[in-house]
């Protein structure tokens, strides 16, 4: 087992985000160990600290960025491929602007930063998630594999297919992940884009301030007005984007990743399966259980007994800031004598109620709060999107927006399996628990 690392020194490097061509100032500063990768906006009020996980991460087209409410830090892939790639396991990485700098829109400064740097090893082993079992994601004919492999390390092979056009030729390439290889073959690799999806960016107002020789802008007939730097750069970047979206697993993967014409989008779907994998294997390892609140730690939070308590158990908490729980929905519940007979549905309400008994657990979780109850204040936005049935199993996430001394609020959404069956955004008062 490899000790953990972080940066010897402070380092730097400025520049222009790709989409948003704004400048950006990113410091590196030394982390101690079981930090992780965390980014810092240092440019808002009360900078804002987001650890670089797979549940911070935001919805975005062709890229990757991580978010805690409404402040993010975008593009972060070629940053995080590097920090990936270089080994280091702890790094704080303050960014005075919205989104990271793309310098010649490849990895290769960030690389060159890091080396700068230094690395120093830390006294504790290293966070791993060995893949036991295949994991999947998969939309059309695009698709991405984490399998199991006999080599200690991560090996990535990746089939790059544009079904025929002429200026991208299919690109296969396969690795093995290590701090050579990577800075060889892969780090001088750059973001491309076909002239078509690059027009309709600089439409949309997107990467105005790059053009065809800041990036690989390709036609039919290659790059325009630039050259490849390998004859495969487009399959090698791809591999680079996959690099950086796997740190978000926020431990080190081992076994062997394929992908098939996948992008940042089912990388991401792929990199929330690993996660969440890794954090149930190390639950089992160290309790027994995946749960991170069992029932009986249950009722000793929340009032609520049978027939009305709807969460089995917690399987991820973060902080105050996000929670993540399980109910089991069994044709035993008592509401489905009258609800329907014939065709049993759960009740929206109760799905509600079942995100709300969520958040409550969410809240209690800060210190001050022990003790008091999260009685329901308001809803807004509910919407019920998909009847649950028996058998089905809700997965039930709260995510804080607001929490105060007194009141709280959070965005709730139940889901069966990939499916969002409800949401809403609730507000809670808090109450001492001998006042209700």
């Amino acid at each position: 087992m490899k000790l953990q690392k972080t940066i010897k020194a402070e380092t730097s490097l400025t520049g222009r985000g790709l989409f948003g061509g704004k400048e950006a100032k990113v410091v590196f500063r030394p982390a101690s160990a079981d930090t992780g990768v965390v980014f810092v906006r240092t440019d808002v009020p009360n900078a804002v600290r987001i650890a670089a996980v797979a549940p911070n991460l935001a919805e975005r087209s062709r890229r990757t960025t991580i978010k805690k409410g409404s402040i993010s830090v975008e593009t972060v892939e070629h940053c995080l491929a590097a920090i990936n790639a270089m080994e280091i396991d702890n790094v704080v990485v303050e960014v005075h602007g919205p989104e990271m700098p793309a310098p010649d829109c490849s990895c290769a400064e960030y690389v060159k930063v890091l080396k700068r740097a230094g690395a120093v090893e830390q006294q504790v082993n290293r966070k791993e998630f060995i893949i036991s079992e295949p994991i999947t994601a998969a939309a059309g004919d695009a698709s991405i594999y984490a399998l199991p492999y006999a080599d200690d390390g991560l090996n990535i092979t990746y089939d790059l297919d544009y079904g025929g056009h002429t200026g991208i030729n299919r690109q296969i390439f396969s690795c093995r992940l290590t701090p050579e290889c990577f800075e060889k073959n892969l780090a001088p690799a750059r973001t491309f884009l076909l002239e078509a999806e690059a027009r309709q960016f600089q439409a949309r107002g997107m990467g105005t301030h790059v053009g065809p020789r800041d990036l690989l802008v390709i036609n039919s007939d290659g790059p325009i007005k630039n050259s490849y730097r390998f004859p495969n750069e487009c399959v090698r970047h791809k591999i680079v984007d996959l690099i950086g979206d796997l740190a978000l697993v926020g431990r080190v993967v081992k076994g062997r990743i394929v992908a098939y014409k996948s992008g940042h989008s089912l990388n991401q779907q792929l990199v929330r399966k690993l996660y969440e994998a890794a954090q149930q294997q190390e639950r089992i390892r160290e309790f027994g259980t995946d749960a991170v609140l069992d029932i009986r730690r249950i009722q000793k939070i929340l009032p609520h007994r049978y027939p009305f308590l709807l969460v089995d158990k917690i399987i991820e908490v973060e902080g105050d800031t996000r929670i993540k729980g399980i109910k089991n929905v069994s044709f035993n519940e008592q509401f489905f004598q009258g609800h329907f007979p014939g065709t049993p549905i759960m009740p929206g309400v109760l799905i509600v109620e079942a995100m709300a008994q969520v958040s409550g657990l969410l809240f209690a979780q800060r210190l001050e709060h022990t003790g008091r109850l999260a009685v329901l204040l308001s809803m807004d936005c509910v919407k019920l999107r998909k009847s649950v049935v028996p058998g089905d199993q809700l997965i039930l996430t709260a995510e804080t927006i607001k929490l105060r001394k007194r009141t709280a609020q959070c965005q709730c959404k139940a889901m069966v399996g990939e499916t969002v069956v409800a949401e809403a955004q609730i507000r809670f008062m808090l109450v001492d628990d001998e006042k209700v």
